[in-house]
């Protein structure tokens, strides 16, 4: 049986506003840059047979990592706190690819509604064997105009729920062991963080701090779990076109200061960040453990120092 089908653009990219692509290539002419072309990429199902959970999945890039998932064979959790509608829109495309696909109410900084999350999960699918740390938020101020309530809502839900879900599948991973029909691993964890664990941020410190507590909490339990054939990584994101930031870059000025910011001088998508998801769920890559894998179209290759500093 054929597994692989191909296709010319990926899921979401049928919704790509106009004026993104526009702007992309008004700029690029502009500069004098090739045009931009984005990837054509087939869908393996390289994850069929397994149970994955995305927080944060009703929108942006938690939205098309849950796609992503489910073109690859994984039936799937799409965790959300506000907008159902949205969610269960995610439901109904993921579930076109063939996957078993709910939604799920939770906030991921409350402990016990984390575990009701993954207790209906383990009872609808079975088990768990992706989970997938996407849920995050920024409230942005300067530091002297920040507020404790402010500062400690970041923290809780960028960085407690990411540890909250942690544990939880790792509980489960654990207890289940190799299922090794589906994977030679017994969990994978991907935590979503951000190119700001590296990046200082000003005005954005609590974002900041909380993604560079994720990147440290993630090694670190990798290296705990490791001899327990779990995986643990990170997914650090640069600029990425969503309805969220279009400020950044709706309008062909703002396009032009962000891309001073990119060296491969184009924005990201969500699909991007749902392939990357998608290759480290699967056993292909089998050895990385402990990684921070940068999608970010070389912004952290300090690209003020490219004609010299």
């Amino acid at each position: 049986m054929n597994n692989t089908l191909e296709i010319k653009l990926p899921p979401s990219r049928a919704s790509m506003m106009p004026e993104h692509e526009q702007l992309m290539h008004d700029h690029n002419r502009e500069e004098n840059l090739p045009d931009v072309v984005m990837p054509a990429c087939s869908i393996n199902k390289v994850l069929k047979g397994q149970k994955a959970l995305v927080t944060g999945a009703n929108s942006g890039i938690g939205k098309a990592v849950a796609i992503a998932l489910a073109h690859a064979g994984a039936d799937v959790v799409v965790n959300y706190v506000s907008r159902p509608d949205a969610a269960e829109e995610v439901v109904k495309e993921a579930s076109r690819c063939g996957a078993n696909v709910f939604a799920h109410r939770a906030n991921v900084a409350k402990e016990d509604e984390v575990q009701a999350m993954f207790k209906k999960m383990i009872q609808e699918f079975g088990t768990v064997d992706i989970v997938v740390n996407n849920a995050g938020l920024q409230k942005d101020a300067k530091i002297e105009d920040m507020t404790l309530a402010d500062w400690q809502f970041v923290l809780d839900v960028n960085l407690t729920g990411q540890f909250l879900c942690s544990r939880e599948a790792i509980r489960e991973f654990k207890r289940r062991g190799i299922r090794k029909e589906v994977s030679c691993a017994a969990g994978k964890i991907i935590c979503m963080s951000s190119v700001h664990e590296v990046i200082p941020w000003a005005g954005h410190v609590n974002y900041a701090a909380s993604k560079g507590g994720v990147m440290l909490m993630m090694k670190s339990i990798a290296q705990e779990v490791a001899p327990h054939r779990i995986r643990v990584n990170s997914v650090c994101p640069g600029a990425i076109c969503t309805s969220i930031n279009m400020e950044v870059w709706g309008m062909s000025e703002a396009y032009r200061e962000l891309m001073k910011l990119v060296p491969y001088k184009r924005i990201g998508e969500p699909d991007d960040i749902g392939r990357a998801v998608v290759w480290l769920a699967s056993d292909d890559s089998d050895y990385i453990h402990g990684s921070s894998i940068f999608v970010d179209g070389g912004m952290t290759l300090y690209p003020g120092f490219e004609t010299g500093g």
